[in-house]
């Protein structure tokens, strides 16, 4: 979809569901959030900037933003993450999002030029921005970078074994001589965080993405007829 007179195009993307474009409908906003689960890992330079601008909007829709990223890929590309508080998002969500983003983009043109609006969900493999992130996730593999040396190293791949208020247990998957199976990582040090991609993460996800749609189905709350004859098919 390209916006008529903007300098800017969109799409929406969920990685993992495959994606469909819909005709957009009326703004379904939900309740704002209250912002209790802030995110540990947040941009710098221009990326924050924008995160300043769209994270208000996407707060106040009932949503969270999980990440803002532009690259010169393919020219220059705004990547917006968001998801509801279940860690859910559709194609309308997305739609609806990129709608009530823009306006506050055209007010403050924090991108010199044209670019791609990309509104997309986190993905399976997603980043991991906030420390509900690492307690729900726990048991999976996850790859990440500390900005300090943390048990010699900054780079590290292993299993989420426990989590605390001030940072998780890191289960190495791969060790070089010396190194202990397992480290102390402080959330505080963390710099980048993403799960990794594996069978179980995919199991494990999709699963829960259901239960997340059946909960928000019964309690009444918006959801699409893809979302419904979805739930209703894996049943």
């Amino acid at each position: 979809m390209t916006e008529s007179g903007s300098r800017r195009s969109r799409s929406f993307l969920l990685p993992g569901q495959g994606g469909r474009s819909l005709a957009a409908g009326d703004r379904r906003i939900g309740k704002p959030l209250d912002n209790t689960d802030d995110r540990i890992i947040r941009e710098t330079g221009i990326d924050a900037r924008i995160a300043a601008i769209v994270e208000p909007v996407i707060v106040s829709m009932g949503f969270r933003l999980v990440r803002v990223r532009l690259s010169g890929q393919n020219g220059l590309t705004l990547q917006i993450m968001a998801e509801r508080p279940d860690g859910t998002i559709t194609v309308e969500d997305c739609e609806e999002l990129s709608r009530a983003i823009s306006p506050a983009l055209d007010v403050d043109d924090p991108v010199d030029g044209a670019y791609h609006l990309e509104m997309s969900s986190p993905g399976i493999d997603r980043p991991m921005v906030r420390k509900s992130d690492f307690s729900d996730w726990q048991g999976h593999l996850v790859k990440l970078e500390t900005a300090v040396l943390v048990d010699g190293r900054k780079r590290f791949k292993g299993r989420i074994a426990a989590v605390s208020e001030d940072g998780f247990t890191l289960e190495r998957d791969q060790m070089s001589y010396g190194d202990e199976p397992v480290v102390e990582i402080p959330f505080d040090t963390v710099a980048d965080a993403r799960l990794v991609l594996t069978d179980d993460l995919i199991r494990d996800a999709l699963k829960k993405d259901k239960a997340a749609r059946k909960a928000r189905k019964k309690k009444g709350g918006v959801a699409d007829e893809a979302d419904a004859d979805e739930t209703d098919n894996e049943d």
